[in-house]
């Protein structure tokens, strides 16, 4: 028999590539450093044009689906999730711009600035039109989604259902066979620019600090969520994280949210959830709950601002965090898609959405995302606790 052969994951490759490409930037003769930026601006272009279509495709679908189900409880389970998703991305911003600017000092701020004395290029570029702008791609998903959503099996077929459900499928196919296997020669090119122009060393020394802030939230964002959600239906919070563990570790290890949901219905049953409640709000949450993600965004986010030396003021920040809580419903399960996904947003807050900015944001992301998840599906059993209260105080009763 043979021996199946391990692959190597996301995470570990982005480290490799970044170390290839600071080692490049080092060492590597000028011509080297612009075939491989060369390279990078090819996928860049390419990027730009896949991710208007994956704003239709997903928040079209992701909508679509949440206006599907079970009345009451899908609106009080959407709405839970919303507001879960919306108070930790507000309170990321508060810890972030609260700390962050005790390690983003001056010296790393003039670092990156003096960098444009020391530009490089690639040798050419393919401009690749994309085929919708992406705020129109933002409206027209939004347009589709609710549109399909309240007509579908009443005024028209599932024809336009399946057709966004088969584009999906294809975009998602796209980041899985192109975007994520080409990612690490992109993290590569930007590193090796950046070690070129000489700001590498500064921001990798702000990187680690932020990685272990997002950390020390997403384990707080747990505590507060399973306390409150424990004190709610009197349940103990103690023994509710404890029966939790599976769920979070197989998360850590799939990065995929909808690969840990029979993992996390089972939590859920531990904890004494009902059949009928666990079912229904585990796989619904999976899409629709990013507290998790939403946090690690906006660290990253707020760093970079602060890194470049960008406004990032509170209501800089939170339109971004409204717009992103809704726009990551139904994000895709491959490593990083909630970051993909989020990518389209960052002109809100004054960052373009391809560019060295923007792959530096997905790589600070990726390393942190496997964490992330695991916050994310955590947080689904703490909110089916919410709902199975709410379901037999408000909606069992009227049957």
């Amino acid at each position: 028999m043979e021996k199946s052969k391990k692959k190597l994951g996301l995470v570990p490759k982005l480290i490799i590539a970044i170390i290839i490409g600071i080692l490049l930037g080092l060492y590597s003769p000028t011509f080297v450093i612009s075939i491989l930026i060369t390279a990078s601006d090819l996928f860049k272009q390419f990027l730009m044009f896949i991710i208007p279509l994956m704003v239709v495709a997903f928040v079209t679908m992701g909508i679509a689906d949440l206006s599907q189900g079970a009345g009451k409880l899908l609106a009080f389970t959407a709405a839970i999730s919303y507001t879960s998703t919306l108070i930790a991305g507000s309170a990321s911003y508060f810890v972030a711009s609260s700390f962050f600017p005790t390690f983003v000092n001056e010296e790393v701020v003039s670092k990156v600035a003096a960098a444009s004395d020391r530009a490089i290029e690639g040798y050419f570029n393919l401009a690749i039109t994309p085929l919708l702008e992406t705020t129109a791609a933002v409206v027209l998903a939004f347009v589709l989604g609710v549109s399909i959503s309240t007509m579908r099996g009443k005024e028209i077929g599932d024809t336009l259902y399946n057709v966004f459900k088969e584009l999906s499928e294809i975009i998602t196919k796209v980041l899985n066979r192109v975007i994520i296997p080409l990612l690490p020669m992109y993290i590569c090119g930007t590193f090796a620019k950046m070690t070129y122009q000489g700001t590498t060393f500064a921001i990798m020394s702000v990187l680690w600090k932020v990685f272990l802030v997002v950390i020390i939230l997403h384990l707080l964002y747990l505590v507060i969520a399973f306390t409150f959600a424990g004190t709610v239906t009197k349940r103990n919070p103690i023994t509710m994280m404890k029966n939790q563990i599976p769920g979070y570790l197989t998360a850590i290890g799939t990065q995929s949210s909808a690969a840990t949901i029979p993992v996390n219905i089972k939590c859920a049953e531990s904890n004494g959830i009902s059949e009928e409640i666990r079912n229904f709000v585990v796989p619904l949450c999976a899409n629709i709950h990013m507290a998790g993600s939403m946090i690690t965004i906006t660290c990253c986010v707020t760093a970079t601002l602060l890194i470049y030396g960008m406004p990032h003021g509170f209501l800089t920040l939170f339109p971004f965090i409204c717009v992103l809580g809704v726009a990551l419903v139904a994000s895709p399960g491959a490593p990083g898609g909630s970051i993909f996904t989020a990518t389209p947003f960052f002109p809100v807050v004054g960052i373009p959405a391809v560019g060295d900015i923007a792959s530096l944001l997905q790589a600070m992301y990726i390393a942190q995302d496997s964490f992330g998840t695991a916050c994310n599906v955590s947080g689904d059993n703490a909110i089916s606790a919410l709902v199975e209260s709410y379901y037999r105080k408000y909606i069992k009763k009227e049957k």
